[in-house]
């Protein structure tokens, strides 16, 4: 069984495509790339299909992850051509390696975000970002199923920083209004703080309040380098594991090996 892990996106409008919206499209691309999919056993067998941390509905993404099992070995790179294609635009797949490591989903411990605050100048963005990193807590509230749930959002964000707009991303023009850029690197700790648990933290401590809501989108997720405070590709153990065992590497060992070539 060959395991191939993909990286995709939530672009546009097709951010609001829900996770159950998109397994359903992502099977129905496994079914006319004709991807040789392995399924679990049972009365209801499925494909064999992992995702991990998918992003929340109506936010949009670059960084999303999930694993495949096929029965025949295929290569990655046609794998990942022929399954975007078969996707709409918006949903893209945009990377793919062949699994060599375990623990995709323990590797996943952060998340790079950007949100876009329309109607709001980056010096009213500075000011509450200042207060909310000065801040030991902030405590904000999330209605769950099991009722409002207080919890600390600033222990779970390592970097928040405010930035000016540089266009429309809707077009070439430039901006009509104010419109302040923040950009977040949080912790996927428990619970989870998500980016309008954030937001709802600036509200609280600095009374910043968007006139319209914020568009938000995740730039990457990996694991968080304590060193650099940067979030690492995910995938870069895997395509490194596949490099060591290709049979270039494999034969530049054997040809520099002690006593290669002698007698």
């Amino acid at each position: 069984m060959q395991r191939i892990r993909l990286r995709y996106t939530k672009r546009g409008r097709l951010r609001f495509t829900s996770h159950r919206d998109f397994q359903r499209a992502f099977e129905r691309a496994l079914r006319r790339a004709e991807v040789p999919m392995a399924y679990s056993a049972g009365f209801t067998p499925h494909p064999k299909v992992s995702y991990a941390n998918a992003a929340p509905t109506g936010t949009g993404s670059e960084a999303e992850y999930l694993e495949i099992a096929l029965t025949q070995v295929r290569d990655p790179e046609t794998l990942r051509a022929l399954l975007d294609e078969s996707l709409p635009a918006g949903l893209d797949i945009t990377d793919a390696v062949e699994a060599r490591t375990s623990g995709l989903a323990d590797r996943l411990t952060a998340s790079v975000w950007e949100l876009r605050l329309e109607g709001v100048s980056v010096e009213e963005a500075e000011k509450a970002v200042e207060a909310f990193l000065a801040a030991e807590t902030v405590e904000v509230q999330r209605k769950t199923k099991n009722g409002v749930r207080t919890f600390d959002a600033r222990s779970a964000v390592t970097q928040l920083t405010a930035d000016r707009a540089q266009g429309d991303p809707r077009g070439d023009g430039p901006l009509d209004g104010a419109c302040a850029i923040l950009r977040l690197v949080v912790r996927h700790l428990t619970p989870a703080v998500r980016p309008d648990d954030v937001l709802s933290g600036l509200r609280a401590v600095a009374d910043l309040a968007p006139p319209v809501p914020a568009a938000v989108t995740r730039l990457a997720q990996g694991l968080f380098d304590e060193e650099s405070g940067t979030v690492t590709d995910p995938l870069a153990p895997d395509r490194e594991a596949v490099t060591a065992a290709s049979p270039t590497a494999a034969g530049t060992a054997s040809a520099t090996a002690p006593g290669a070539g002698t007698a």
